[in-house]
């Protein structure tokens, strides 16, 4: 399913995973879920990635999302490559807080729309691009973010916009440029200022701007 975008039901793949046979919506339950993949096993980048990712699982945890990693090798592979992984992290144990999936056919890559056409591996095949996809309880796509293979994710930026899709969830707002938790947000523009005044009991700041418009109002969720 090429071209899966923002709303779109996530599909429902079944796969071969570190810990066995998975459905993936049966996987998430009603929980957030977060699956990124990794162009191939035994390689520096991914090393680096799947290492930070699981010392910061207890994160992810306590915002109750469910990590998942997908790579085009195997699950014996997988296996072998999550020693390293913990080792190289100086991570307890030597098993991944989180499942990988098994993708050495590449079915679940293409369906997903994840192959970078620039990277290839020894025998010539694309590699997958580095994907990061963000579901909902509800199952649908909340958050896209498409890395070529040559280029590490920032691990931290993916809690902060975690953090932003599970408050404007909840909440009649949005999240201005580099926020963080704790910082002003932004009510959104069709929210009219009764409501605003309303909704949000600590106030609504207003910035001015020379056209005259008070379409920027701040609050404290």
């Amino acid at each position: 399913m090429p071209g899966l975008l923002l709303g779109d039901e996530f599909p429902n793949f079944e796969a071969d995973t570190t810990i066995g046979k998975i459905k993936f919506h049966e996987f998430l339950g009603n929980s957030w879920g977060i699956l990124f993949s990794h162009p191939k096993d035994f390689t520096p980048v991914c090393t680096t990635e799947l290492a930070c990712a699981a010392k910061v699982s207890n994160k992810f945890q306590k915002r109750g999302v469910k990590m998942i990693a997908l790579s085009v090798d195997s699950v014996a592979d997988h296996h072998g490559w999550s020693k390293d992984v913990m080792a190289y992290g100086s991570c307890d144990g030597s098993a991944l807080p989180f499942p990988i999936i098994a993708d050495d056919k590449r079915e679940l890559s293409v369906k997903l729309g994840m192959l970078d056409p620039d990277e290839k591996d020894k025998d010539g095949m694309p590699l997958t691009a580095r994907c990061v996809f963000v579901i909902g309880p509800d199952k649908k796509l909340k958050l896209s973010i498409l890395y070529p293979a040559t280029t590490g994710r920032n691990f931290d930026e993916l809690l902060r916009v975690i953090d932003s899709l599970q408050l404007t969830a909840q909440k009649k707002v949005a999240t201005p440029v580099d926020w963080q938790p704790g910082e002003e947000v932004m009510v959104i523009p069709t929210l009219s200022d009764a409501d605003a005044a309303t909704l949000f009991p600590n106030g609504v700041r207003k910035a001015e701007v020379p056209s005259g418009k008070n379409y920027l109002r701040f609050t404290k969720p």
